[in-house]
């Protein structure tokens, strides 16, 4: 189990991690938190109404993470578009942005903290670290979680693609992206098992 998900009887899954790793996950949740920013409640001083009528903004976020974790919803997959259709395409996603970040930062922001509330969970964990254990619903949080942070690190690494991760991965240890490279693909192996725990 150490280092990777396994499923649990009955549905869920577990994994054993040691101090260090729950340290670390849980202050990438937590800068995600921060990333992604309040809602309008929390904007409004905690009045549910105001989230339930607030608008989402209609321009696209101009920090690259919040770009990759809100990406346009109308892109031309083919490449630039010509002028007319690519102010549709503007247009369209910004008509659509306005009507679904809000809820999307909102599920991301509760994947997150779902995530720091089941490490803060585990308690003193002493030097051997703690076997943490999701239920089904938990376990898909954690997925969404995991899934956000490393499109967060892979947008401040400017990874596009696998093949971008694996040159990072041959990185002389020196070089001061070779902690993030590591969190990535740490991450990424996680994010594999949890997803193997949750199929039929």
């Amino acid at each position: 189990m150490p280092g990777h998900f396994e499923p649990l009887p009955g549905g869920g899954a577990a994994v054993a991690l040691d101090d260090v790793e729950i340290s670390i996950i849980r202050s990438l949740a937590v800068q995600l938190m921060e990333i992604i920013g309040p809602g309008p409640a929390e904007e409004a001083g905690g009045d549910p109404l105001a989230e339930l009528f607030a608008e989402g903004p209609s321009e696209p976020p101009s920090d690259p993470v919040l770009r990759r974790l809100f990406p346009d919803a109308y892109v031309d997959p083919e490449g630039a578009p010509q002028a007319q259709e690519a102010e549709e395409q503007r247009e369209h996603s910004a008509e659509f942005r306005r009507y679904t970040e809000n809820d999307l930062r909102a599920g991301k922001r509760d994947n997150a903290l779902a995530v720091i509330r089941s490490l803060d969970g585990l308690g003193p964990t002493g030097e051997g670290g703690a076997v943490l254990k999701l239920s089904p619903e938990e376990s898909r949080r954690w997925l969404g979680a995991l899934n956000d942070l490393r499109l967060a690190i892979g947008a401040r690494l400017e990874i596009t693609d696998e093949d971008d991760s694996d040159l990072l991965f041959h990185l002389p240890d020196e070089d001061p992206r070779k902690p993030m490279v590591m969190a990535y693909l740490w991450l990424g192996g996680l994010q594999e098992t949890l997803v193997s725990t949750l199929l039929p």
